[in-house]
């Protein structure tokens, strides 16, 4: 069986958030612990990275403009020189990925139908973790984690044609029913715009200094039972993704395979995973062993069928000839100069 991935340079835009999930890690408490990445440190970043990576991976707080206790605004005016929203700053980097011959591929939150527009024309693909459709303790204080806030914005993403990554969070206190029924939701979406590409199976990993530092995370055998129902439930078309850094083991990764997972994700050799810092990303080479007999495959943010479709911008249809085969995998035999 062929198994895929992506080779990405994972940058961290602000940690600054109006949520306050009671399992993340990454949000700031107060403005000293706030950042926000400046352009020259993006710059240097992609200058290293030519050649190891096609992806560049953009994450952030969401709605960071309506995050109690920051003067976002002013914030980013330090970092560019004038005001402007997250949206805004993140088509500037994107813009600026691309120059180094890397694909964008945006989550930051939920968005407008116009906001994704917007990043739509330099973007590979985007995404939002669906998370869970049921009402839980762990956002209560997380506006942005209204169900219908964050499927509203997959809907407004198949009507724009944007190649599309969700996913849900397994541990974080929903029921397993309530997985299944989130599931149901990602797949009754994809079946009317056809445009997600895969559904990660996330489990919850516990961070120090968050209400849910002592939580436990699920146990394996609650993993793989969402990987089958994820295979059953959702159309052959969505591939199922499994993050191989929250994997304890080969033997683990590859039973989830069998059990109908068919992509890893991306990987880096030049960034860590900002959600989850203390789970490094295993090497190209250890994941080649990790599955075996199974066969890794690179492919790109875009997954061949929306490349075959042409669901990208001009702005990228120049990196995206220059890395992807004729079957719209990555090239094995080119790399970024």
């Amino acid at each position: 069986m062929i198994v895929t991935f992506s080779t990405n340079v994972f940058v961290a835009v602000t940690n600054v958030c109006r949520n306050a999930c009671a399992y993340c890690g990454f949000r700031a408490r107060s403005p000293d612990d706030a950042f926000i990445v400046r352009v020259e440190d993006v710059e240097r970043l992609f200058a290293e990275c030519r050649g190891v990576a096609t992806e560049a991976l953009f994450s952030a707080g969401e709605r960071p403009e309506c995050a109690v206790g920051f003067d976002f605004r002013r914030m980013i005016a330090d970092v560019c020189g004038e005001e402007c929203s997250l949206v805004e700053y993140t088509v500037i980097l994107c813009e600026i990925a691309i120059k180094h011959g890397l694909l964008p591929h945006t989550n930051i939150g939920v968005l407008s139908e116009q906001e994704l527009m917007r990043l739509k024309d330099v973007n590979a693909s985007m995404g939002l973790m669906l998370e869970t459709v049921a009402d839980i303790d762990a956002h209560r204080n997380s506006p942005g984690k209204h169900p219908k806030e964050r499927l509203r914005t997959i809907e407004h993403a198949g009507r724009l044609k944007i190649p599309f990554t969700t996913g849900i969070l397994v541990g974080i206190g929903e029921e397993e029913s309530d997985r299944i029924a989130s599931l149901e939701a990602i797949a009754a979406i994809h079946r009317k715009f056809g445009h997600i590409q895969e559904v990660i199976i996330q489990p919850f990993a516990p961070k120090a200094n968050t209400p849910f530092a002592n939580r436990n995370p699920p146990m394996f055998e609650e993993v793989l039972r969402c990987v089958k129902w994820a295979r059953e439930i959702l159309p052959d078309d969505v591939a199922i993704q499994a993050p191989p850094n929250l994997i304890s083991s080969a033997a683990e990764l590859r039973a989830l395979i069998d059990a109908g997972v068919s992509d890893l994700g991306g990987i880096s050799a030049k960034t860590h995973d900002y959600i989850n810092p203390e789970a490094p990303w295993p090497s190209e080479k250890n994941l080649r062993r990790m599955i075996e007999p199974h066969i890794l495959r690179e492919r790109l943010p875009i997954y061949p069928k929306f490349i075959r479709k042409c669901w990208f911008s001009d702005k990228i249809r120049h990196l995206i000839e220059k890395y992807a085969d004729s079957d719209g995998f990555k090239l094995p035999q080119k790399k970024s100069q």
